[in-house]
């Protein structure tokens, strides 16, 4: 692991806190955040002395997704290809939410502001979700010409005409309405995110680490029969294709030009 420029981590009282540290661009991922991501989130499944983990986004946002800035961490190609973009997003996008989701140990993710589209990869994985009552979670890739992001969360979080309109439409819920569907546990007053995510993961921390490991493998492996990682890993080829037609017909991964893509994120949310 090397020094971490982006992700910050501390453990305390059986809780390890990883906080996204990026708060001047909106904690959006580049190539190095997520390594670094994925490196404490290793860490924290690793060290015995931790039994929950806490996901958070420092300053306004939790995180404005994917960086649509050319990404220092990853060298530019002499030529873009499909191929290249697959397995940079199936590694950095598909394999680390996987693993994220599926470590044995209960996670909760501490969201406010703005979670846009890549941010869903790294809210979505936790067991519990916390909202503040400014949060607001929104998926308005189509506008680029692309399906939804990599890790198909939509039909499973917020049931399928839910997650139909919110893609169709490219609009944001609010924290109140991802309660009542489901995806987030609860909402709380902005003030209060830190210390009422850190209250329940101090509660779940009393709780013997062998039976909180055997209940999220309940949960999970019941998913899991239900489809849910088949249709994970099928619907990422279905996000490639959008790749693959974007390529086709304008030479770039996706069908709008940034600056567009903004605007339209502007409008929706």
């Amino acid at each position: 692991m090397g020094v971490d420029l982006y992700i910050l981590y501390d453990v305390a009282d059986n809780i390890a806190t990883i906080t996204l540290n990026r708060p001047e661009a909106a904690n959006a991922q580049n190539g190095a955040l997520l390594e670094e991501l994925n490196d404490a989130w290793i860490k924290a499944a690793e060290d015995p002395d931790v039994k929950v983990i806490i996901l958070r986004g420092e300053g306004k946002h939790f995180s404005a997704g994917h960086d649509l800035k050319p990404d220092p961490s990853t060298p530019a190609p002499e030529k873009v290809t499909l191929e290249l973009i697959y397995q940079i997003e199936a590694r950095r996008y598909l394999e680390f939410s996987l693993r994220w989701r599926n470590i044995p140990k209960p996670s909760i993710a501490a969201v406010q502001g703005r979670c846009i589209a890549g941010a869903l990869l790294l809210c979505w994985p936790c067991d519990l979700i916390i909202a503040a009552d400014d949060a607001k979670f929104s998926d308005p890739v189509v506008a680029m010409g692309i399906g939804g992001v990599e890790y198909h969360g939509h039909t499973w979080e917020l049931g399928a005409r839910k997650a139909k309109e919110i893609l169709f439409t490219g609009r944001a819920i609010t924290a109140e309405e991802a309660e009542k569907v489901g995806m987030v546990n609860k909402v709380v007053p902005r003030a209060d995110l830190d210390s009422e995510t850190r209250a329940l993961a101090a509660q779940i921390a009393k709780m013997p680490s062998f039976g909180l490991r055997q209940a999220k493998r309940a949960v999970n492996q019941t998913l899991d029969v239900q489809g849910f990682y088949a249709a994970i890993q099928s619907v990422f080829d279905v996000h490639s294709t959008g790749h693959g037609n974007a390529l086709s017909v304008s030479g770039f991964p996706i069908l709008v030009n940034l600056d567009q893509m903004k605007e339209t994120v502007k409008t929706v949310n």
